[in-house]
């Protein structure tokens, strides 16, 4: 198996922080802010507001399953991906959001839990638009020091060592396989976000669609309205002239 070029292991070690690493420590955040103990109590509470969020395909289909399980079946947190779990902390918390929100990358400065999960979520974006599966030196030494202050903030010392093997790790002979599993669940992401979009769109065009009815509609109660028969419409006042 060929070996892999500087760029392309780069893309490896970013995509296991990011799949590994980031997604512990988001569940670290979560698991305080919602403990195990209380999560499926939590949950059921906000079954009203949950149900709005999935009403704007903030929350699919899959993550609903997993917050409200079939009996005897209870709600874990290790069964949520990264997504749905920044997506409860921002919606059922106080959580204070990022001064530039949740949709920037976050300033340096700005170092609260809001922030480093929307770190976590700006750098999967980056991850899942690159076409080529590679990163550069430059772009990946950067990279992964913010990741891993927002994994340290939020995990803990520990986590943050892990991290640091991690990017000094020996990449063995499962390297392709990595990379081929990474793009599949990059390529989901990009499919799920089309269609989004193609609902976003679909939406649009019904509502476009009703208003030319609801137009058409209007004429013909207008037309309606009109007690003169259209073939002699205009031709009344010309009975005072013979």
């Amino acid at each position: 198996m060929a070996s892999l070029s500087q760029e392309e292991e780069n893309y490896v070690r970013m995509s296991l922080l990011l799949k590994g690493f980031a997604t512990r420590a988001a569940r670290a955040l979560f698991d305080r802010e919602f403990h195990p103990s209380r999560l499926d109590s939590s949950l059921k509470k906000a079954h009203n507001k949950l149900m709005d969020l999935k009403k704007k395909h903030v929350i699919n289909d899959s993550q609903w399953k997993l917050l409200f399980t079939r009996f005897p079946d209870v709600p874990d947190s290790k069964t949520f991906d990264v997504t749905l779990m920044i997506a409860l902390l921002r919606n059922l918390t106080e959580m204070s959001p990022p001064l530039c929100g949740y949709d920037r990358l976050p300033s340096v400065i700005d170092t609260t839990p809001g922030a480093d999960l929307a770190r976590i979520k700006h750098y999967r974006n980056y991850m899942a638009h690159l076409n080529d599966e590679k990163v550069d030196s430059v772009d990946f030494n950067a990279h992964w020091n913010d990741i891993t202050n927002a994994i340290a903030r939020l995990g803990g010392p520990q986590m943050k060592q892990e991290c640091d093997q991690l990017k000094s790790k020996l990449l063995d002979q499962t390297n392709h396989e990595i990379m081929m599993d990474i793009k599949r669940s990059y390529g989901e992401i990009k499919d799920l976000k089309e269609s989004v979009e193609s609902l976003k769109l679909s939406n649009t065009e019904i509502k476009e669609s009703h208003a030319d009815v609801t137009k058409e509609l209007q004429k013909i109660k207008a037309s309606q309205k009109d007690t003169v028969p259209w073939n002699i419409r205009g031709k009344q006042w010309g009975l005072f002239f013979f």
